[in-house]
């Protein structure tokens, strides 16, 4: 196999498939979406591996049938209860908030939190993956198992960007 500078004999060690565990162990935690700082990220662990020349495309620029949509960085994002519980959490899992949502901090009423909850009714166990690119919206995704909120009020915490 070839390809281009990368001698793939000096890649392949006795070790390789731990090498390959641990590169999976670090970037795998990193949240990323085709832009912002975790494909940075990410990108620049796999540098240390491989020869990588890495390209920024700014926001806008149209690419075949494709726009580059604009950069998406998130820090923090969950939903409390009455309580004061959080009952989902970015942080537990990076699919629990839809991709490019925007900011909001808010108190509401529970039936208004459902119209911005996804779930996987016919999956109750899994999380779905879902992302707003190109439109201003937010959202929570859950597992639907997961899906019951012990109060009548929820408030959401800021998604810090």
């Amino acid at each position: 196999m070839k390809g281009g500078n990368i001698r793939w004999r000096q890649l392949v060690t006795a070790d390789a498939g731990g090498q390959i565990f641990d590169l999976v162990a670090r970037i795998y935690p990193i949240c990323r979406s085709i832009t912002g700082n975790g494909v940075r990220n990410t990108l620049q662990e796999i540098r240390k591996h491989i020869p990588l020349e890495i390209h920024e495309v700014p926001t806008g620029t149209a690419v075949f049938d494709w726009t580059i949509p604009r950069e998406w960085n998130i820090r923090d994002a969950y939903i409390k209860n009455a309580r004061g519980e959080k009952v989902v959490e970015f942080a537990m899992s990076n699919l629990h908030v839809m991709s490019y949502s925007v900011p909001v901090r808010k108190v509401m009423s529970l039936s208004e939190l459902k119209g911005h909850i996804y779930t996987l009714p016919s999956q109750p166990d899994l999380i779905p993956y879902r992302t707003s690119y190109y439109s201003e919206n937010w959202a929570f995704c859950m597992a639907h198992r997961q899906f019951e909120c012990s109060s009548k009020a929820c408030r959401t915490e800021p998604m810090r960007s």
